[in-house]
């Protein structure tokens, strides 16, 4: 490689004693032999790859005698990325011998990764390419975690419903790529280079950059799609009691869902949550009483502002409904020691040692960045110096110090700033946004299991409602929905104005009419443009164009009270699920009582399994 090279490589992943195991039919004589060897993630440009190369000077040795050495799994942190250093070759084996064993494979043309134990992991690697194949790495002095994490930065990885040992592997697709390229500009660097980076600054910073990434993660593989038909009829049967599904035994079946959703009844808001009301509902000593109707007041009229900075903390679990005055007052002091130990830690840590802890450095140099360009607009954090800004970088730091192993990521300041803005107490809205966080970190965790969740849950549940809009938006490869990314990733703060994301918080945080409630609202948004979307014929782009153009022009109110008339057109509805070939008359139908039907809104696993528990509420 030239100078100029080795300038463009970035190494994300370097670990040294990786081994192979040659067979006889892989050119070894001796059945036993094991080669040593560097393994590493190179990213250059636009494409990554994992490469293993044996390492120079290294000799070949027996199995007995590594087996000899303690097998382990390190504890340690990888560094996230290093410099690249051209590693000059030692006299001993020749560049033939060296090469011998050498592979470089694209991430891109990875099908799976197989995870087996032997006393030490080693890694299968499935390349899409039937005809090629790469030696097994096996991990003797550890390493295999750190590698796969690497791995997950360029890769979506996803367990194999098959074979749980098995892990699929997808990666953004390149057509897709361009067009995202070509809908919103950047002068800075390639927007999907910058979402496979990254995927929720990307996000954050432009709707549409998610799409491709999204796409190619929940369209997976073939296997994944396919379920037989026996199956998801046993799906159907344990989540609805004493449904009847006629399961015939001819190939070619396949499940049809009949809904009849009836008139979506009309449905009206209160007014707020005053002072007043809210003193009515607190005995002598400070306890809520009849905690189930002001849940339901909070639902209907959310809360007016004087009384959101103690109401919240019961929202989010930060003080126990039944707890009294004197009960919180003595929490708030645990609290607030437990806090400032915390930022203590990351306060008292010398310029030396943060040199030597790469994560706490990256933590800090994003939020940051992240928090002098969060909400500036509003007064609370608008202007220089603002003491605003400082509890929000504080806080976050010592969120770090909470939960390392999440630490910080982009969107989080998002989450933070109303809380902020409501406690105005550096304690208080950090242990509000601690317990919000508990709500949300699936979603900013690195495999977006969450995100991927609630992606298919969604789609599910808008066929279900308006299959004719669902298969439009199939039609447009837009049938998962993942133009909703961003609604879902920071539950619509960048949607709305500032006042009306408090107030649809505190709605959603009353768990009412059902947890998931932020799932109708994103089908009440969708059903105000499904009219326009389809009338104007919109393709991919168009769709995620005008989705993205909606920020700040949504009505809360309307919003709240289309979603709250679905939910209640749910419940009333009537669903027919059978089997019947194509082309053939309809088999047997069954009826599911209106409170089983509160499943679809919890509804649907990532791989399309209705498995949620069926309850009634008090709504």
């Amino acid at each position: 490689l030239s100078v100029a090279e080795l300038f463009l490589l970035q190494v994300i992943f370097d670990h040294e004693g990786i081994f192979l195991h040659p067979t006889p039919d892989e050119g070894s004589p001796d059945q036993d032999l094991l080669v040593s060897g560097s393994l590493r993630i190179i990213e250059k440009d636009s494409s990554s790859v994992v490469e293993w190369a044996q390492c120079p000077g290294e000799k070949s040795q027996s199995r007995q005698l590594l087996e000899t050495q303690q097998s382990y799994e390190t504890e340690w942190d990888m560094v996230n990325a290093v410099s690249f250093k051209k590693k000059n070759y030692t006299n001993g084996e020749s560049d033939h011998e060296r090469s011998r064993w050498a592979f470089s494979v694209n991430i891109s043309d990875l099908k799976s990764i197989t995870v087996k134990e032997e006393g030490w992991t080693f890694l299968i690697l499935q390349l899409k390419d039937s005809s090629s194949s790469v030696p097994a790495l096996h991990f003797h002095q550890g390493g295999s975690r750190e590698f796969l994490d690497s791995l997950r930065r360029f890769a979506l990885l996803t367990e194999s419903p098959e074979d749980e040992t098995r892990l699929l592997v997808s990666t953004p697709n390149k057509a897709l790529s361009q067009s995202f390229e070509n809908l919103l500009d950047d002068n800075n660097f390639g927007l999907i280079h910058k979402f496979k980076r990254d995927p929720y600054v990307a996000t954050l910073g432009g709707f549409s950059k998610v799409t491709n990434y999204i796409y190619d993660a929940l369209r997976g593989t073939e296997e994944q799609q396919q379920r037989p038909p026996e199956e998801v009829a046993d799906l159907l049967g344990e989540v609805i009691p004493g449904l009847e599904i006629n399961q015939q035994e001819e190939p070619g079946f396949e499940v049809i869902t009949r809904i009849d959703l009836g008139t979506r009844p009309q449905v009206s808001r209160a007014e707020p949550v005053s002072a007043d009301d809210w003193s009515k509902h607190q005995d002598p000593e400070g306890r809520i009483e009849n905690e189930a109707a002001l849940r339901q007041r909070i639902f209907k009229g959310g809360l007016c502002h004087a009384v959101r900075r103690e109401a919240w903390k019961f929202l989010l679990g930060y003080y126990p409904w039944t707890s009294t005055l004197e009960e919180r007052k003595s929490l708030q002091k645990t609290k607030t020691d437990e806090y400032f130990r915390m930022k203590l830690q990351w306060k008292s840590i010398s310029e030396e040692q943060e040199r030597r802890n790469s994560r706490l450095r990256d933590y800090k140099s994003l939020i940051e960045k992240d928090v002098n360009r969060t909400d500036r607009t509003n007064r609370f954090y608008e202007g220089r110096n603002n003491p605003g800004l400082t509890l929000l970088h504080d806080i976050l730091m010592t969120y770090c110090m909470y939960d390392f192993d999440l630490g910080y990521v982009q969107g989080m300041s998002d989450l933070l700033s109303p809380i902020l803005f409501v406690m105005e107490n550096e304690v208080d809205a950090f242990w509000c946004f601690v317990s919000f966080m508990d709500q949300m970190h699936q979603n900013f965790e690195e495999q977006m299991q969450g995100m991927k969740t609630q992606l298919i849950q969604l789609s599910t549940l808008l066929r279900l409602l308006d299959l004719a809009f669902w298969n439009y938006l199939e039609s447009q490869e837009s049938g998962y929905l993942y133009f909703c990314f961003r609604w879902l990733l920071i539950r619509f703060k960048r949607e709305l104005i500032f006042s009306d994301v408090l107030r649809l918080w505190e709605v959603m945080w009353t768990e009412l009419p059902c947890q998931n409630f932020h799932l109708l609202v994103c089908c009440a948004i969708l059903d105000s443009e499904k009219q326009k979307i389809m009338e104007e014929n919109y393709g991919f782009n168009e769709i995620l164009k005008h989705i993205n153009e909606l920020s700040m022009k949504l009505n809360i109110e309307e919003i709240l009270q289309k979603a709250e008339g679905i939910y209640l057109q749910i419940r009333s509805c009537k669903v027919g699920v059978r089997f019947s070939p194509p082309r053939c008359e309809p088999g047997h139908h069954g009826n599911v009582t209106p409170t089983q039907l509160h499943l679809f809104t919890e509804a649907v696993s990532t791989n399309y399994q209705f498995c949620t528990e069926m309850r009634d509420t008090s709504y």
